[in-house]
């Protein structure tokens, strides 16, 4: 069944896009991509069929645009759909709300009707830790209160779980909504990796861009904070554990009687680590050393916040097998090869 099931990844050609296609097609789906390559490479998709050996579908649009998104799911008829394909800076949704509800609410909502419309019912939704706001408790749970979101961007991850939610209810619709955390690091290979088109608004590629002398230096935000080192705190998990972690989710979907339903999974290592302490990792285990200061707090940033991830654990099947040092090595190997892979282009 696995090898004939199709898979439509949007947002494929993405940072967490591209890594679980290529875990997907490892484990015998056949994956559709659709993605507007707003903030990613269409040079993704050659990477994807080096590593894997399969070139997958892929068409360029916006899933904003009801007809074409429809059109889409009429002609390859996919049989569920994992949902990446959003805006996701949390500093730019503050800077710009209405692009970030305009884009992430709209796009489902297309979606959700174009597959219902076309005989899909089964969904994988790639939201986030940003739901629970700030939590009274850490680590923190699937059952904990959300709170206010502290941004727009997290506000539209809670809006999108509210939409998918009542949908399922009255709907032949099943939906797991993988609640993640800090995704770095990058595939072994160093073929795909996080590659922001503008300036980096996440940590990794900010410490990668600086090592690399893209950028003189950087700031970390805020050392006033109510945790040991001054610094935020987030779960930080290997992009690759994270894109098994939908594969589980499938696997989940397809064995299992989800239908009229939505379920959440934390996915996190359940191991919260300072921004300070990502940089020290970062330096340690690469043998090199940081330019970098303190600034103040960013709006919209979050304390402290990492995974109880025993529920994903128990009911995906599913756990964490990379450590820091593998997050920090990968990323950093793949920030060399993405130093390769410009100077080849500027030559050509």
């Amino acid at each position: 069944m696995a090898g004939k099931q199709k898979i439509l990844v949007t947002g494929g050609t993405g940072f967490i896009g591209s890594h679980t296609v290529v875990q997907l097609i490892n484990s015998g789906f056949e994956v559709l991509i659709v993605d507007d390559l707003s903030n990613s490479r269409v040079e993704v998709l050659d990477s994807i069929r080096k590593i894997t050996g399969v070139a997958p579908l892929f068409e360029c649009f916006d899933l904003c645009d009801f007809d074409t998104t429809n059109n889409f799911f009429a002609k390859y008829k996919p049989d569920a759909v994992i949902h990446f394909a959003a805006k996701k800076a949390v500093g730019e949704s503050v800077q710009l709300p209405l692009l970030y509800y305009r884009t992430n609410l709209v796009s489902l909502m297309n979606i959700m009707e174009a597959s219902i419309a076309n005989g899909c019912h089964k969904m994988v939704f790639s939201s986030s830790c940003t739901v629970y706001g700030q939590p009274d408790v850490n680590p923190v749970g699937e059952s904990a209160p959300l709170q206010k979101a502290e941004s727009p961007y997290g506000n539209t991850k809670k809006i999108c779980e509210e939409m998918l939610s009542d949908f399922a209810k009255v709907n032949p619709f099943g939906v797991i909504s993988l609640r993640y955390f800090n995704p770095v690091g990058a595939h072994e290979s160093a073929l795909i990796g996080e590659y922001p088109l503008g300036p980096p608004s996440n940590l990794m590629p900010v410490l990668t861009q600086t090592a690399i002398g893209k950028r003189s230096s950087f700031q970390i935000f805020g050392n006033d904070y109510n945790t040991p080192d001054g610094t935020c705190i987030r779960d930080y998990i290997h992009v690759v554990d994270l894109a098994n972690a939908h594969v589980a989710a499938i696997e989940k979907l397809n064995t299992e009687s989800l239908v009229n339903r939505i379920s959440y999974y934390n996915i996190g290592t359940g191991n919260g680590v300072s921004v300070k302490d990502m940089v020290d990792a970062f330096e340690r285990t690469n043998d090199l050393k940081l330019n970098y200061t303190y600034a103040s707090r960013r709006p919209g940033d979050i304390e402290q916040v990492w995974a109880d991830n025993t529920k994903a654990v128990a009911e995906l099947g599913w756990s964490a097998k990379h450590d820091l040092e593998d997050m920090v090595r990968s990323a950093w190997k793949w920030e060399r090869n993405v130093k390769v892979m410009d100077l080849n282009n500027s030559t050509k």
